[in-house]
């Protein structure tokens, strides 16, 4: 694995290898191990990634509201919440990566 930087300038971690993340490890011809470790390594990036978001359109619905563009805040608001429900899911899904990784 290497760091590269994300649009925001933050260090993350990336394989070596050179294929789409839309790969299925079965077909990696990576070990399983270095699949494991891509995958932990994009789901925290992605994870990251959306709170970074997710805070960013918060913001922005605040600087609306300021505005008196009430409809468009409260519309971003709920944005956010589906933002965070998504969340929630990375991170039971990174847990649960982490935890069956564990046994394999």
């Amino acid at each position: 694995m290497h760091l590269i930087k994300d649009e925001n300038g933050n260090l993350i971690e990336h394989s070596h290898h050179e294929h789409d993340h839309d790969h299925h490890c079965g077909s990696c011809e990576a070990s399983q191990e270095d699949c494991m470790k891509e995958t932990k390594a994009l789901l925290e990036y992605m994870l990251h990634h959306n709170e970074h978001h997710a805070a960013e359109l918060d913001q922005m619905a605040d600087n609306l509201k300021k505005l008196g563009l009430e409809a468009a805040c409260k519309t971003i608001k709920e944005a956010v919440s589906d933002f965070q429900k998504g969340n929630m899911r990375l991170s039971l899904a990174l847990t649960l990566v982490k935890e069956e990784g564990k046994e394999a």
